[in-house]
């Protein structure tokens, strides 16, 4: 369960909905919720930690968070960083906490980090740390200055000291680029990454990652499975793609995998959740959700026999690798 969308992702989602839709994916068997400071600027782990120690405090559930931003005010005689300005790659917050993200990778920072978030979902523990859009996608000109916060800075450094200290099980990458994902395993052992958006049914771009997460025994999570949208919405007025208006190829790429599934009576959504499975690096789907029954219908495609035969067909037309 992706709790991006708790956080006001392209829609305002009260209190009383987000704690339904969560009690909606422990009732369908997902224990294991992902959250970030940037969703909602701090939102999102507030409801989530609130869900998890006052509605369900007996439920087994493995939470993961994110470092890299922290969450900064502007107040009289004290102004913001420059580096406290819009990213690009955002696509607003709704119903967002009154904070601006600051971008910081070092080791203070990451300490800092997993403090906050620990205060605001109430958990002494957290499972999984996730270093949070670190690469060239986000940051531009200035990667190699956040890249050399966390090698050089001791960000990597302040998440192994975390982790042999028990205080988190593992950490990790959480991006939307496979090519740092490789640059950071040969800095540091990584027990898991989350991969949003370059490993599904639309693109595959990662399939030099995943075959060395397999052989080096990383496990990882792949998130955007429908691309923010579109192959859930393939047929909506509405529809992005990276968290942007849809490039017309692209455009037609997705009506050509609609009409294949659709000669095997397959909902598209429903092959894009099961997707990813087929590399076997792969360990878990992460979905977000904003509604009860956004989760239930997720659950239904996800448990959906799909044809072999629809898997063929696909890369034969040369629409999957």
């Amino acid at each position: 369960m992706g709790c991006a969308s708790l956080g006001g992702l392209y829609a305002s989602v009260d209190a009383e909905t987000s704690m339904a839709t969560l009690q909606a994916a422990l009732d369908a068997g997902i224990a294991y919720f992902d959250a970030a400071p940037m969703y909602g600027l701090g939102r999102a782990e507030h409801m989530l930690g609130y869900f998890l120690r006052e509605c369900t405090p007996q439920a087994p559930a493995i939470v993961s968070t994110k470092v890299g931003r922290l969450m900064a005010h502007a107040r009289p005689g004290r102004s913001l960083p420059p580096e406290a300005t819009k990213n690009p790659l955002d696509a607003g917050w709704h119903n967002a906490l009154p904070f601006r993200e600051v971008f910081d990778y070092s080791y203070d920072a990451i300490m800092r980090s997993f403090d906050d978030s620990q205060q605001r979902m109430g958990r002494t523990r957290i499972d999984i740390l996730f270093v949070h859009d670190i690469g060239r996608l986000t940051h531009a000109n200035a990667a190699d200055f956040h890249w050399s916060a966390l090698t050089k800075g001791g960000g990597f450094r302040a998440l192994s000291d975390l982790r042999e200290a028990g205080i988190i099980g593992g950490f990790g990458l959480g991006v939307n680029e496979a090519e740092v994902v490789l640059y950071a395993m040969n800095e540091v052992r990584l027990d898991c990454t989350l991969l949003a958006g370059r490993h599904t049914l639309l693109e595959q771009n990662a399939d030099t990652l995943l075959d060395r997460a397999l052989a080096e025994g990383m496990s990882v999570v792949i998130g955007g499975v429908f691309n923010s949208g579109i192959l859930a919405a393939a047929n909506s007025g509405n529809r992005k793609f990276n968290y942007q208006d849809v490039p017309p190829e692209v455009a037609r790429k997705v009506d050509e995998l609609a009409a294949v599934c659709a000669t095997f009576n397959v909902p598209l959504a429903a092959a894009a959740i099961q997707f990813p499975f087929r590399h076997p690096a792969v360990t878990s789907v992460l979905i977000g959700a904003k509604h009860p029954d956004r989760v239930r219908q997720n659950v239904s495609w996800f448990e959906q026999a799909l044809p072999d035969e629809l898997w063929r067909v696909l890369q034969t037309k040369g629409l999957i690798s």
